[in-house]
């Protein structure tokens, strides 16, 4: 589907502005992903359910207040920060990747899409020295080592409807991964706030700092 109806469904009070923004996200992706690779060719018919929509739980779980700050660890093509920046324009979001093509995309998408409160950093994580309120993530290492890399640059406090903290998409059975960091974790199953059968397995992981 290339229209934006799926977002509409589920957020319908969006603005004009973030409407144009969402509709942008079409052929810039698909521009992009003709010079650098960074979505399956398949998907990009599907890019508003399988990647903005998917990105958007985040945003059906926790609300982000005004200057939330959020790093987005392995943002690859830009997701979730993408969609997440055009649904709270006044937080301020890091999308961090070790690998340069994919932040030229994050950077060339923002550009065509008028998003401006993205910082897209091409740098390992590990080397990112600020605080954040937030983590967010998707699918892109097993939980443990993501919390090895990112837990103690998490603030506390509480930025936006949950206490600051992670939340990572993730998908299937997790007992056995969310056990091995010895943490509290909370999962809301996808499916349970979106009905496309694209999110049967998938769920949002959430631990307050």
């Amino acid at each position: 589907m290339t229209s934006i109806e799926p977002i509409l469904k589920y957020f319908p009070d969006i603005t004009e502005r973030q409407r144009g923004q969402f509709a942008a996200l079409h052929d810039a992706y698909a521009e992009w992903n003709a010079r650098i690779n960074v979505i399956s060719r398949k998907d990009i018919d599907e890019l508003y359910v399988r990647h903005v929509l998917h990105s958007l739980a985040i945003a059906a779980v926790c609300r982000f207040d005004s200057g939330a700050r959020i790093l987005d660890v392995g943002c690859g093509g830009g997701f979730p920060s993408v969609p997440l920046a055009i649904m709270f324009p006044e937080a301020q979001i890091v999308a961090a990747d070790s690998i340069g093509k994919k932040i030229t995309v994050v950077k060339g998408v923002c550009e065509a899409a008028g998003i401006g409160n993205i910082d897209a950093r091409n740098v390992r994580v590990e080397q990112i020295g600020q605080r954040f309120d937030y983590v967010v993530t998707r699918a892109v290492a097993q939980t443990a080592q993501l919390v090895t890399w990112v837990w103690d640059k998490i603030e506390r406090g509480r930025c936006g409807t949950l206490a600051n903290g992670m939340l990572c998409l993730k998908g299937g059975d997790l007992r056995q991964e969310l056990a091995a960091t010895r943490m509290a974790w909370h999962e809301y199953p996808i499916a349970g706030i979106f009905d496309e059968p694209f999110f049967e397995t998938k769920k949002v992981v959430y631990a307050e700092r």
